[in-house]
């Protein structure tokens, strides 16, 4: 169960981690990678960039 715990407050701390670097990117760096300010929360729960 810890050990439960412990993965899922790291994945929580990645998910995170993405949502806040992305949401600093520009409209046109996010445009750049393919990624529409919509899209943020998605990619970050899927944990990689499309």
């Amino acid at each position: 169960m810890i050990k439960t715990l412990a993965q899922n407050f790291r994945q929580w701390r990645s998910y995170r981690s993405t949502v806040t670097e992305l949401s600093r990117l520009s409209a046109r760096e996010l445009d750049d990678l393919g990624i529409s300010r919509s899209d943020i929360d998605v990619v970050a729960r899927a944990g990689r960039i499309i």
